[in-house]
């Protein structure tokens, strides 16, 4: 065994002497050094037998690729950093798992950040995230203003809005159909034979909440109805609690609501059954909106739209790749269609659809 800062003539002792390097790896599996580079690159073309022999030898010799190398010599860190504002709703635990292996796939590292939807907060999020010196931004449930739309322009980190929309230049989103899905959330209520009909919104500076609550009103508008009764949950669980306190403790109170998100329809069904004595959906009919698992379980078995987080997903991670590629033509709202689940917290119409 040679002493340390010796030289081998066998290269596992090369370990001894000097950090391994890509060349070590290339001359023991008896290739070139940019094979080495390609079987290290994600998406790089390479044989199986090469990616082998490659992987091989930089096993039998601890190779580690140097990342930051790499990036001072591509300009890229393969770093995306993903923002959300809250994970209280079992929709975002569910979509950020999905982003980070959808990334991950394609070789990615994902570095999660929280933030709330104060502007402040934003700010100094968006300045640390700009510090690790990211590819792109992927802002879920988070609203960017267009100064900051614009210092991410200026660094060239494209942003893409995950679950959210704003009409900033550049700014590419991707949402489930907000307006269809409360559309047609109106009409099977009212196909139900639903007249006094309520709504319990999100948080009123969410696109998502202002788009369900828009479709909503439309369909009912063209069955000749309004709303009976409309208060705001904010998305948040004790909110929600007390704006369904409020509405269902009326004598005069709606027989069926849409909520505008699974989350807040559960606590409004717990509060209608344990606190107010009222049968769901025989006395009330629930529907929300995104599909959470908790929805298909028995003691909810809520009728809801679902989001279609994976199509979801996979459209968010090929914005954001076309735009690191300078791909400006995916910049804009894509919007992706979701079915109405039809369970049993609502009355199910004689005729549907």
């Amino acid at each position: 065994m040679p002493k340390r800062g010796e030289r081998s003539d066998r290269p596992g002792d090369q370990l001894m002497a000097d950090k391994v390097s890509a060349q070590h790896v290339a001359d023991l599996a008896g290739v070139s050094r940019s094979a080495v580079s390609r079987v290290f690159t994600p998406g790089a073309s390479v044989s199986k037998r090469t990616a082998e022999k490659v992987r091989k030898a930089a096993a039998k010799l601890g190779y580690r690729p140097n990342a930051v190398a790499r990036s001072l010599i591509t300009g890229r860190t393969r770093m995306i950093g993903l923002v959300v504002a809250y994970l209280e709703n079992y929709f975002y635990p569910e979509a950020l798992e999905k982003l980070s292996n959808a990334l991950q796939k394609r070789g990615y590292h994902v570095l999660v950040f929280m933030a709330s939807q104060m502007p402040d907060n934003i700010d100094q999020v968006l300045d640390e995230i700009l510090d690790y010196q990211v590819d792109g931004i992927i802002a879920a449930s988070v609203a960017l203003s267009s100064d900051l739309a614009t210092r991410c322009r200026a660094h060239g980190v494209p942003v893409v809005l995950f679950n959210r929309y704003q009409d900033i230049d550049g700014v590419a989103s991707v949402t489930s159909d907000n307006v269809g899905g409360g559309k047609e959330v109106a009409r099977f209520l009212v196909a139900g034979g639903h007249e006094k009909i309520g709504y319990i919104a999100g948080w009123e500076g969410a696109s998502t909440q202002r788009d369900r609550e828009a479709g909503f009103r439309e369909g009912l508008g063209e069955a000749g109805l309004s709303l009976h009764s409309r208060e705001v949950g904010d998305y948040q669980i004790e909110h929600a609690r007390e704006a369904a306190r409020r509405m269902f403790s009326k004598p005069d109170h709606p027989d069926a609501a849409f909520v505008a998100n699974d989350h807040m329809a559960f606590l409004v069904m717990d509060v209608l059954r344990f606190e107010l004595g009222l049968s769901v959906p025989d006395d009330v009919s629930i529907v929300g909106y995104d599909d959470v698992p908790p929805a298909a379980w028995l003691g909810y078995s809520l009728t809801t739209v679902r989001q279609r987080t994976n199509l979801m997903v996979e459209r968010t991670v090929s914005v954001l790749l076309a735009q690191l590629d300078e791909d400006d033509s995916e910049a804009g709202p894509h919007v992706i269609p979701g079915p109405l689940v039809i369970r049993n917290s609502a009355r199910i119409p004689e005729q549907w659809p």
